[in-house]
């Protein structure tokens, strides 16, 4: 069965780019653009993974993960941030919240989809 993957990007361009990356290994893909449309999208169709921007318009990365993780219908989805933000207390922040991988920008598609599949499927 096709894994679904909720891509939560406010550019658009990078948006499409993941997509594209995501469909032709397989994935089915669902793409939003801000955090509140995110927690609707996990609540009404749960992906099995969240690939999540860190700075988005209305509620931040960070928001969205911790929503994610607190609740119990969510909390077993891997969230994988993927941002511009570097630093060493970005980074810790998004351990706290609960994500499972920080994975900077510019990033290689080659590590991302080999991140995903990780997550997805477990040895």
């Amino acid at each position: 069965m096709q894994k679904k993957i909720l891509i939560v990007e406010d550019e658009e361009s990078l948006l499409k780019l993941e997509s594209i990356l995501l469909t032709t290994k397989g994935f089915h893909v669902q793409g939003v653009t801000t955090g509140i449309a995110a927690l609707k999208a996990v609540a009404e169709n749960p992906p099995d993974l969240v690939l999540l921007d860190i700075m988005l318009p209305e509620m931040d990365g960070f928001d969205v993960c911790r929503q994610i993780k607190d609740s119990p219908q969510t909390c077993h989805i891997p969230v994988i941030l993927l941002t511009a933000k570097k630093s060493p207390e970005d980074m810790a922040r998004g351990k706290q919240v609960g994500a499972e991988l920080y994975i900077t920008k510019p990033f290689k598609s080659s590590m991302v989809i080999a991140s995903i599949e990780k997550l997805l499927n477990p040895a």
